[in-house]
């Protein structure tokens, strides 16, 4: 049967954020942690430790006191990546940087990077001609999300998939192993879209 593999920020990404989890796990999706799963899982278990909420209203930490038992079980198994061999494919939320074992790869980076500048440098920040992927080079493609302000992303080893569905633009899906793109239209925008662009 089809197996659906989740690249993240699953939870604080649009108007339902429990049934989203809820469904994963129920219809055996298997997924990656995005920055947003890590955050709901960090107030998980400063709940657990006995934190008070936060001052200001927290998405992060609703979500994290109103998931069942069974989602946070799930939210708590995401990994960092997962490697395919039958299909040569990595899954990770944002990225990985080229030249470094997977082993080695920093979590935080695999959850919130979106370039790499011609120093070396890699940063979470939006820099037009620095994407990250662009350096990849396999041999294992990397299939990743995270990256709305790019859109679509099609490299030889690379494939970006965050079309800001959240945003009012499209929910994109990639079907192995033939590699075929779908996406269909956002219903409506959720949330107005923060544009921070570098040089």
């Amino acid at each position: 049967g089809d197996l659906v593999v989740f690249l993240g920020d699953l939870v604080c990404k649009g108007p339902d954020s429990l049934s989203v989890v809820q469904m994963a796990r129920e219809i055996g999706a298997i997924g990656v942690r995005g920055n947003h799963d890590f955050e709901v899982v960090r107030w998980h278990q400063a709940i657990k430790s006995g934190a008070d909420p936060p001052v200001i209203g927290s998405e992060h930490y609703y979500v994290a006191s109103a998931l069942s038992t069974a989602d946070l079980k799930w939210m708590y198994s995401l990994p960092w990546f997962i490697s395919s061999s039958h299909l040569n494919a990595l899954f990770v939320h944002a990225g990985f940087v080229s030249g470094i074992r997977l082993a080695k790869q920093n979590p935080r980076l695999m959850m919130n990077m979106r370039s790499i500048l011609p120093d070396g440098t890699v940063t979470s920040k939006f820099f037009n001609n620095w994407p990250w992927a662009r350096l990849w080079d396999g041999p294992q493609t990397v299939f990743f999300g995270h990256d709305a302000d790019r859109g679509l992303q099609q490299y030889e080893h690379a494939i970006g998939l965050d079309t800001g569905c959240v945003y009012g633009g499209k929910l994109t899906a990639c079907i192995l192993p033939e590699r075929r793109l779908v996406s269909v239209n956002a219903k409506r925008e959720y949330f107005q879209y923060r544009r921070k662009h570098f040089d």
